[in-house]
């Protein structure tokens, strides 16, 4: 710079000064040496905060996938198989509600007691689960998971946006999305392993102790500054938006199973859904702190990656839920085995995830690698439906690492893209949004797919046992569901011919499944080549929010501490600082 005598502040000084304060200011690290140019890392309060939002996230995504293979025998033991998929849609469907309500009520009173607060409503279900009785109380203890669920998950993301720049935070993110594979890997193993030998219920009991660690993690480590922000909070939007989704997702996990799509209180449901989600658009228009503000919207970026977030949670979780159920049921694998089955998928996703993380966090680039991973993630998905009655392991398996490897480059990365165009203020609301779209899509899946399973099954079982079987069957009332493939012991007492008539029955449904997974894929594709690539920011500000912070320190600081040599007449020999600051911020 041509200006480096005392008392003059220069552009490069003026940069370092902002990109110092956006860091040190969330972390509490020590800004960096003037002129240093080795990027800053993370000091051991931010590295020990990191830890434990692991651990937090680690006890929540395990959650979902712990569950997986023990679903078919929990169903076998406590009955609802018609309605398989609550065991996981009651979790997602009350951490969607919550997720952008934590999201909003953080950025006007701080993260840190939402997100203890999640930690104890989380373990609290989990007790809750494994003391169920009966079918309806194991999904309201998990409907009460989701309300923990809700908050880690989104806080978690979103207090890392708060201590780590979006250029950095690639890698980390990369880590965190490492977490949730590990959980892909973990959950199936443990699921199948605790169920094969101790029952299912102790699989609510052994995420406990993580979850204490990460609590007093937290409780130990983590005080962001923040000031709190007093306005009125947007209880008619957080009231619709909760009706809203309930009113929308509850048909779509009902209609053809429980109730017929035609009937009048699926309609009415439906409908009664859309006016809410119209009162809702009305309310947020006009609230001083919208739950979920409209004006995200207008960004090109904020919408795209939210689609695209959306449409890749209905492919993962169309794949997770219904694999174990493909692999116990069709090719007979124990719970221990189909989590094993399993792991080859969550190993690819972890391996790129980590890996994509680095390039990002090199390159600063993020387009390209995304378009591919969902390319991949396609293929992968086109590969399960080539499945059917009488595939091998193997065939499954390859299916997977394929559908593994996209899903590691792509699923992280659009939190980071919206992260990076997001301004400090937003942050939590934002990455909050985020995870909601990632819910609701989870749920959307979830049901969807289970609906699309469940309503075709009997008619394909019924089309592979010989007629005779099926007139004797419907003239003494008896029926044959799908549970008894998921159990061993039914499955064991079925004539030969009537277990292989209801295995390949229920392959024909799952192969619907899996076409059906690929309608969300080509959404999820459209909608990435469209997002615009943003150069990712080194400071945790963007660039006017730390121009405004650093002329409010300015304008603050003592005449002492902003003390500059006179010349002959008296006056300062360097420009007005506000006004230095200001050309060089914007």
């Amino acid at each position: 710079m041509p200006q480096t005598s005392q008392g003059v502040i220069t552009d490069a000084t003026t940069s370092r000064t902002v990109s110092a304060a956006a860091s040190s200011s969330t972390s509490g690290a020590a800004p960096a040496p003037a002129g240093s140019t080795k990027p800053p890392g993370l000091d051991r309060p931010t590295r020990n905060i990191f830890i434990a939002l692991m651990l937090g996230m680690l006890v929540a995504s395990i959650s979902q996938t712990i569950v997986g293979p023990a679903m078919p025998r929990i169903v076998a033991e406590l009955g609802g198989i018609d309605h398989y998929s609550w065991l996981a849609t009651a979790a997602m469907l009350v951490s969607a509600i919550t997720v952008p309500i934590v999201g909003k009520m953080s950025d006007l009173y701080g993260r840190r007691g939402f997100y203890l607060g999640g930690l104890v409503v989380f373990m609290a279900g989990s007790v809750l689960a494994g003391f169920a009785q009966n079918f309806w109380w194991l999904i309201a203890a998990r409907a009460i998971q989701g309300i923990g669920m809700g908050t880690l998950m989104p806080l978690s993301q979103t207090i890392i946006g708060d201590i780590i720049p979006p250029r950095q935070r690639g890698k980390y993110q990369g880590l965190m999305g490492g977490v949730f594979g590990l959980s892909s890997i973990l959950g199936p193993l443990v699921g199948g392993f605790v169920t094969d030998n101790w029952g299912w219920r102790y699989l609510f009991f052994i995420t406990l102790p993580v979850g204490v660690f990460a609590f007093f993690g937290i409780s130990r480590f983590l005080h962001l500054e923040h000031t709190p922000r007093e306005t009125v909070i947007d209880r008619a939007g957080i009231a619709l938006l909760s009706m809203t989704l309930i009113l929308l997702l509850v048909p779509t996990s009902l209609g053809g199973t429980t109730l017929a799509w035609g009937s009048p209180a699926i309609l009415g449901m439906y409908a009664a859904g859309v006016v809410a989600l119209i009162a809702f658009v009305a309310v947020e228009r006009r609230a001083v702190e919208p739950v979920l503000p409209l004006r995200l919207f207008k960004s090109s970026l904020f919408t795209l990656s939210n689609i695209a977030a959306f449409m890749v949670s209905v492919m993962m979780f169309g794949a997770m839920i219904y694999l174990p159920v493909y692999a116990q049921g069709v090719l007979g694998a124990s719970a221990t085995n189909s989590g094993l089955i399993l792991m080859p998928m969550s190993v690819a996703m972890i391996g790129l995830s980590i890996i994509s993380g680095l390039v990002i966090t090199k390159t600063g680039r993020y387009k390209l690698q995304t378009i591919a991973g969902i390319l991949i993630m396609g293929v992968g998905f086109w590969l399960l439906t080539q499945l059917h009655y009488g595939s091998s392991q193997l065939d499954l398996t390859l299916s997977m690492i394929v559908f593994g490897i996209g899903l590691g480059m792509a699923l992280q990365v659009f939190t980071l893209i919206i992260q990076n165009s997001s301004q400090r203020k937003d942050l939590g609301v934002a990455t909050a949004s985020t995870q909601f779209f990632r819910n609701v899509g989870s749920t959307v899946g979830t049901a969807v797919f289970g609906t699309i399973m469940t309503s075709g099954l009997a008619g394909n079982i019924a089309s592979h046992l010989p007629a005779s079987v099926v007139e004797q069957m419907q003239a003494s009332g008896q029926e044959i569901s799908a549970g008894s493939v998921l159990d061993p012991a039914a499955l064991a007492q079925l004539p030969p011919q009537i277990a292989a008539g209801v295995q390949q029955g229920l392959a024909d449904s799952l192969h619907t499944v899996f076409v059906w997974g690929l309608v969300p894929f080509a959404l999820a594709l459209l909608a990435t080549i469209f997002i615009k690539e943003v150069p990712l920011r080194d400071t945790v500000h963007t660039p006017d929010e730390a121009g405004r912070e650093l002329l409010d320190t300015m304008s603050q600081s003592s005449d002492e501490e902003l003390a500059v040599p006179l010349g002959r007449e008296g006056r300062s020999t360097r420009p007005s600082a506000r006004a230095e600051a200001t050309a060089s911020v914007g």
